[in-house]
Protein backbone atom coordinates (compact mmCIF):
# COMPACT_ATOMS: atom_id res chain seq x y z
CA UNK A 1 0.00 0.00 0.00
CA UNK A 2 1.40 3.60 -0.74
CA UNK A 3 1.09 6.31 1.62
CA UNK A 4 -1.39 8.28 -0.07
CA UNK A 5 -3.16 5.76 0.03
CA UNK A 6 -3.20 4.91 3.58
CA UNK A 7 -3.29 8.36 4.60
CA UNK A 8 -6.38 8.88 3.10
CA UNK A 9 -8.24 5.75 4.56
CA UNK A 10 -6.24 7.75 8.32
CA UNK A 11 -7.93 10.43 7.69
CA UNK A 12 -11.56 9.01 6.90
CA UNK A 13 -10.74 6.42 10.25
CA UNK A 14 -10.33 9.40 12.59
CA UNK A 15 -13.50 11.04 11.11
CA UNK A 16 -15.44 7.62 11.56
CA UNK A 17 -16.03 7.55 15.35
CA UNK A 18 -17.92 10.79 15.37
CA UNK A 19 -20.55 8.36 14.64
CA UNK A 20 -22.74 6.96 17.63
CA UNK A 21 -22.98 3.65 15.90
CA UNK A 22 -18.65 2.70 15.93
CA UNK A 23 -16.70 2.43 19.01
CA UNK A 24 -13.79 1.84 17.50
CA UNK A 25 -11.95 2.09 13.77
CA UNK A 26 -9.13 0.09 12.42
CA UNK A 27 -7.10 -0.27 9.46
CA UNK A 28 -5.80 -3.57 7.68
CA UNK A 29 -4.73 -3.58 4.00
CA UNK A 30 -7.02 -1.75 2.02
CA UNK A 31 -10.10 -1.93 4.49
CA UNK A 32 -11.33 0.20 7.39
CA UNK A 33 -12.64 -2.24 10.05
CA UNK A 34 -15.26 -0.72 11.91
CA UNK A 35 -16.39 -2.31 15.03
CA UNK A 36 -19.33 -1.92 17.80
CA UNK A 37 -18.89 -1.51 21.38
CA UNK A 38 -17.81 -4.20 23.25
CA UNK A 39 -19.98 -6.64 25.29
CA UNK A 40 -19.38 -6.26 29.11
CA UNK A 41 -18.40 -9.29 29.58
CA UNK A 42 -15.76 -8.69 27.17
CA UNK A 43 -15.13 -5.52 29.20
CA UNK A 44 -13.94 -7.35 32.15
CA UNK A 45 -12.21 -10.07 30.79
CA UNK A 46 -9.85 -7.10 29.44
CA UNK A 47 -10.21 -5.31 32.48
CA UNK A 48 -8.90 -8.54 34.60
CA UNK A 49 -6.37 -9.30 32.14
CA UNK A 50 -4.55 -6.21 32.45
CA UNK A 51 -4.86 -5.96 36.50
CA UNK A 52 -3.03 -9.52 36.25
CA UNK A 53 -0.22 -8.70 34.32
CA UNK A 54 0.43 -5.30 35.97
CA UNK A 55 0.50 -6.75 39.26
CA UNK A 56 3.49 -8.97 37.89
CA UNK A 57 5.14 -5.79 35.91
CA UNK A 58 5.26 -3.81 38.51
CA UNK A 59 7.43 -6.33 40.31
CA UNK A 60 9.60 -7.54 37.27
CA UNK A 61 9.41 -5.37 35.03
CA UNK A 62 8.95 -1.20 36.06
CA UNK A 63 8.15 1.13 33.67
CA UNK A 64 6.03 -1.47 32.04
CA UNK A 65 2.36 -1.60 31.85
CA UNK A 66 -0.44 -3.39 30.73
CA UNK A 67 -3.40 -0.97 29.21
CA UNK A 68 -6.29 -0.83 27.20
CA UNK A 69 -7.44 1.76 24.61
CA UNK A 70 -4.26 2.71 22.13
CA UNK A 71 -3.67 2.43 18.53
CA UNK A 72 -0.64 0.79 17.07
CA UNK A 73 0.15 1.34 13.93
CA UNK A 74 2.58 1.03 10.94
CA UNK A 75 1.83 3.46 7.92
CA UNK A 76 4.43 2.07 5.69
CA UNK A 77 2.50 -1.60 6.27
CA UNK A 78 -0.83 0.19 6.41
CA UNK A 79 -1.87 -1.07 9.52
CA UNK A 80 -3.54 0.52 12.50
CA UNK A 81 -4.89 -1.71 14.85
CA UNK A 82 -6.56 -0.98 18.80
CA UNK A 83 -5.97 -4.05 20.71
CA UNK A 84 -8.21 -4.81 23.90
CA UNK A 85 -5.20 -4.87 26.33
CA UNK A 86 -1.82 -3.83 24.97
CA UNK A 87 1.77 -4.21 27.15
CA UNK A 88 4.30 -1.73 26.50
CA UNK A 89 6.78 0.81 28.10
CA UNK A 90 4.70 3.31 30.15
CA UNK A 91 6.99 6.29 28.82
CA UNK A 92 5.59 5.72 25.44
CA UNK A 93 2.12 6.57 25.87
CA UNK A 94 3.56 10.17 26.80
CA UNK A 95 5.82 10.77 23.40
CA UNK A 96 4.20 13.15 20.11
CA UNK A 97 1.73 11.60 18.25
CA UNK A 98 -1.28 9.13 18.49
CA UNK A 99 -0.94 6.23 17.89
CA UNK A 100 1.73 3.39 19.48
CA UNK A 101 4.73 2.06 17.01
CA UNK A 102 4.59 -1.45 17.18
CA UNK A 103 8.52 -1.93 17.61
CA UNK A 104 7.85 -0.59 21.37
CA UNK A 105 4.88 -2.95 21.78
CA UNK A 106 5.54 -6.73 23.86
CA UNK A 107 2.26 -8.15 23.54
CA UNK A 108 -1.34 -7.70 22.59
CA UNK A 109 -4.28 -9.13 23.77
CA UNK A 110 -7.89 -9.53 21.94
CA UNK A 111 -10.91 -10.46 23.45
CA UNK A 112 -13.10 -11.92 20.93
CA UNK A 113 -16.02 -10.42 19.93
CA UNK A 114 -19.58 -11.84 19.24
CA UNK A 115 -20.21 -9.94 15.98
CA UNK A 116 -16.17 -10.22 14.27
CA UNK A 117 -14.61 -13.26 15.23
CA UNK A 118 -12.61 -13.66 12.31
CA UNK A 119 -11.11 -9.92 12.83
CA UNK A 120 -9.86 -11.63 15.67
CA UNK A 121 -8.19 -15.20 14.11
CA UNK A 122 -7.84 -14.11 10.78
CA UNK A 123 -6.83 -10.49 10.31
CA UNK A 124 -4.86 -9.34 13.65
CA UNK A 125 -3.10 -13.21 13.28
CA UNK A 126 -2.04 -12.03 9.76
CA UNK A 127 -0.99 -8.39 10.91
CA UNK A 128 0.33 -8.68 14.78
CA UNK A 129 3.39 -10.61 13.72
CA UNK A 130 3.61 -8.92 10.44
CA UNK A 131 3.69 -5.43 12.53
CA UNK A 132 6.64 -7.67 14.57
CA UNK A 133 4.65 -7.98 17.77
CA UNK A 134 6.08 -10.99 19.64
CA UNK A 135 2.96 -12.02 21.64
CA UNK A 136 -0.53 -12.56 20.85
CA UNK A 137 -2.90 -13.50 23.49
CA UNK A 138 -6.54 -14.71 21.94
CA UNK A 139 -9.29 -15.17 24.83
CA UNK A 140 -12.92 -16.27 23.13
CA UNK A 141 -15.71 -15.71 25.26
CA UNK A 142 -17.74 -17.64 22.85
CA UNK A 143 -16.20 -20.67 23.39
CA UNK A 144 -14.38 -20.80 26.90
CA UNK A 145 -11.03 -21.03 24.81
CA UNK A 146 -8.32 -19.19 23.18
CA UNK A 147 -4.53 -18.92 22.34
CA UNK A 148 -0.85 -17.74 22.94
CA UNK A 149 0.77 -17.23 20.10
CA UNK A 150 4.14 -16.34 19.68
CA UNK A 151 7.52 -16.82 17.83
CA UNK A 152 7.33 -14.48 14.57
CA UNK A 153 8.92 -16.14 11.93
CA UNK A 154 8.76 -15.74 7.79
CA UNK A 155 6.58 -17.60 6.03
CA UNK A 156 5.20 -17.86 2.67
CA UNK A 157 3.01 -15.06 2.77
CA UNK A 158 4.85 -13.03 5.21
CA UNK A 159 5.61 -12.83 8.75
CA UNK A 160 3.63 -15.37 11.09
CA UNK A 161 3.24 -16.93 14.68
CA UNK A 162 4.99 -20.50 14.42
CA UNK A 163 4.13 -21.45 17.76
CA UNK A 164 0.52 -21.61 19.35
CA UNK A 165 -0.53 -22.35 22.67
CA UNK A 166 -4.54 -23.66 22.86
CA UNK A 167 -5.95 -23.12 26.33
CA UNK A 168 -9.46 -23.42 27.97
CA UNK A 169 -10.89 -21.16 30.42
CA UNK A 170 -9.48 -22.41 33.58
CA UNK A 171 -6.07 -22.88 32.64
CA UNK A 172 -3.22 -20.72 34.05
CA UNK A 173 -1.72 -20.00 30.72
CA UNK A 174 1.61 -18.22 30.12
CA UNK A 175 2.36 -15.17 28.09
CA UNK A 176 6.32 -14.67 27.68
CA UNK A 177 7.52 -14.71 30.83
CA UNK A 178 3.85 -13.83 32.38
CA UNK A 179 1.36 -15.76 34.21
CA UNK A 180 -2.49 -15.19 33.61
CA UNK A 181 -5.13 -17.37 35.22
CA UNK A 182 -8.03 -17.55 33.35
CA UNK A 183 -10.75 -19.47 35.57
CA UNK A 184 -12.22 -15.63 36.05
CA UNK A 185 -13.34 -15.00 32.76
CA UNK A 186 -17.05 -15.62 31.89
CA UNK A 187 -18.37 -16.75 28.61
CA UNK A 188 -20.50 -14.78 26.79
CA UNK A 189 -23.60 -17.44 27.98
CA UNK A 190 -22.88 -16.84 31.20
Amino acid sequence: MNDTTYARLRKIADQLPESDDIWAVEISGKEIVMMMSPAKRHELIAFRIARQLNAQLERSTPGVIAQSGAEVEDPALGIMRRPDVIVLPEAVLDEEGDAVDPRDVFAVVEVVSKSNPENDYAGKMRDYPRMGIPWYLIVDPRKGTGAVLSNVTPGPEGPRYATSTAYAFGDVITVDTYKIDTSGFPTYQG
